[in-house]
This record gives C-alpha cells, structure tokens and sequence, in this order.
C-alpha cells in the first residue's frame, strides 16, 4: 500500500461521503411520501403477498452478490465469499437508490478492496466487468421480452419509434455482437484505446445468468405486490416494467423516483386506477429500495465505526486487520 497520505485517507472519506449520501437519500426520498398513505396502501396488499415480496428482494439481493463473483473470478482472483457478499450487498444497496451506480459503486469497491491488497487497476476491472454484466442482463431480458411483448412507447418518453420491438432487436443485436466479440472469437479485440478480452464460456454464460435472473426477480417483487390488483400475466407485466426501467436509468434520476412511477402509471393505467398503483409503488420502493439501502447503509457505517475503534484501541478487533488476512488469501488462479 502506498505510504501517500492522499490515498491513505481518500478511501475512508470516499466510504463516509457515500454513507452521509445515502442517509440523506432516505431522508430526501420519504418526503414524497406521507405516513398515512404508506400505511393505508399497506394494509389494502395482503399480508402474505408482503411477506413474499420481501422472500424475492431478500433472494434478488443475493444474486446480485453473484456480480462480485463473476468480478473476481474475471480478473482471476479470490476471496471468501462472506467479503464478496459483503461488497456485493453495499453497493447494490446504495447504487441502486442514490444515482449514479457506475460512480458509486466503484467508491465502494475501491475502499473494500484497496484495504483487502487489491491493485487500482483490478479494482477498476471489477467494477467495469460488474457494471458491464449489470447492462447485459438489461440487454438479453430485453431482448427477449421486447420481442414477445411489443407494447406501444407512451409519446412522454419521444423515442423515435412507437412500439418496444426496434428496442428488442437493438438489445438482442447488441447481445449477440458481446458474446461473438467476446466468447466466440478466440482473441482479445482491440477498438482503439478499448481491450475486449476473450472470455471462457462459463464466465460469460455465469453473466446471463446472474444477471438476467436479477432483473427477473426485480420485477417478481413488484408483480407480487400488484397481482392481487390486476389481472394482468407475469410477462405482460415484465414488459411494461422493463421499459419503465430503461426510462428510468436513462434519466439518471436517484432510483428512477418519478420517472419509473410516471411510465408505469400511463402503462397501467388500462388495467388499475392511478390511486390505487400509487399505493403499490410505495410499498414497492420501501421493499425494494429503502430496506437494502437502511441495511446496506448500516453494514457501511458499522465498518468505518469498527475502523475508527481500531485505530484509536490498536488491540480492538476491526474490520480493517483483515487487510493482513485477506491479502494472504487473495491469490491468482
């Protein structure tokens, strides 16, 4: 590690700023939202349709672990799963709702695995290959789901087409030029100043997998929450909250809040009262956002206390001295 003050401070202050921004993106979120709404909305969904939906939410935040998985095993090292599960969990927990997850997520990275002996440029291979395979699940679910569900774009979003079918093709097109470029081809790609590395087919079938099945359960929590309200299939459905999604990452917006509310109404609107949707998305956003961020927020801040103790009592045990124990079981497959 380097004896530099600048980069011996940068990773605590990086992981404080991140724990303040998400505190205040709680605080920020729950004003649009008022007590006796949240409640009444919750006591119309019954009580087991709850239960499950937290069931998948508890079950997707565990695939989404599987991205620190496929990270390592990228750039061909290992650790115990407990810290992969670990970084997994923060920085879905905090990406997903304060914006900006491709910046985020890389603070969270660098300040685990900066302590854990990893060099700058495996941590920014990680946190590329995690994001990349993130964007493939929304390409390949896409794709799929695009094609088989061609809804019409509501005209608020003015893409240049009126259905989801050209996005389909767009998304599959994409999908079969990574795995070609990728997988097929038996030599890394140069494009310019980009390296497109050959991947082995376990590795990039392991990215389908891990995360179409994110985006899947993702939409079985809000699906679960909503199906005693509609009559409404579950890939009916899958469509309208994909394209709701795009919208939603596309405007950059902490969690997609309004945007992704916005276009789920106008394509609900045919099958539930707005009223009664809204009810819903409330519950969904405190399920599905607000909880992983209060745990994601609380396993952060309960690190960097541990951190502080250490330094001030050198004989309290921590989570920094793992550093030592860490670095000796990180090795290079």
């Amino acid at each position: 590690m380097t004896k530099n003050p600048i980069f011996r401070w940068l990773p605590p202050c990086l992981s404080l700023g991140l724990f303040a921004l998400s505190l205040w993106t709680i605080q920020h979120n729950l004003q649009h939202y008022h007590a006796e709404n949240f409640w009444a909305s919750l006591f119309e969904i019954p009580p087991t349709h709850i239960l499950l939906a937290i069931a998948l939410m508890a079950i997707n935040y565990s695939i989404m672990t599987g991205y620190e998985c496929l990270g390592l095993a990228y750039v061909r090292q290992s650790l115990p799963y407990p810290k992969k599960a670990l970084v997994g969990i923060i920085c879905s927990g905090i990406s997903n709702s304060v914006g900006f997850a491709v910046l985020s997520s890389c603070m969270i990275r660098y300040r685990f695995y900066s302590v854990w002996g990893f060099s700058v440029v495996k941590i920014a291979q990680i946190s590329a290959f995690c994001n990349l395979s993130f964007c493939l699940g929304l390409f390949v679910v896409g794709s799929v789901i695009f094609l088989k569900e061609p809804l019409a774009i509501p005209q608020l979003l003015d893409l240049p087409f009126i259905s989801v079918r050209p996005l389909g093709i767009i998304f599959l097109v994409t999908t079969l030029a990574y795995l070609f470029l990728t997988v097929i081809r038996q030599k890394p790609l140069m494009i310019g100043k980009w390296l497109i590395p050959h991947l082995p087919f376990p590795l990039a079938a392991g990215q389908l997998i891990i995360s179409g099945l994110d985006w899947c359960f993702a939409a079985a929590v809000f699906y679960t929450l909503l199906h005693s309200s509609v009559s409404l299939s579950y890939s009916a459905f899958f469509g309208i909250y994909m394209l709701a999604q795009v919208a939603g990452l596309a405007s950059n917006v902490p969690g997609g809040l309004g945007v992704f509310e916005t276009v789920m109404m106008l394509l609900l609107a045919p099958f539930i009262t707005s009223e009664d949707l809204l009810g819903t998305l409330l519950i969904y956003r405190g399920i599905y956002y607000f909880i992983p961020l209060i745990v994601a927020a609380s396993l952060l801040g309960k690190y960097e206390f541990q951190n502080f103790l250490k330094k001030k009592d050198p004989n309290l045990e921590s989570a920094a001295p793992i550093s030592k124990t860490v670095q000796e079981s990180v090795h290079v497959e």
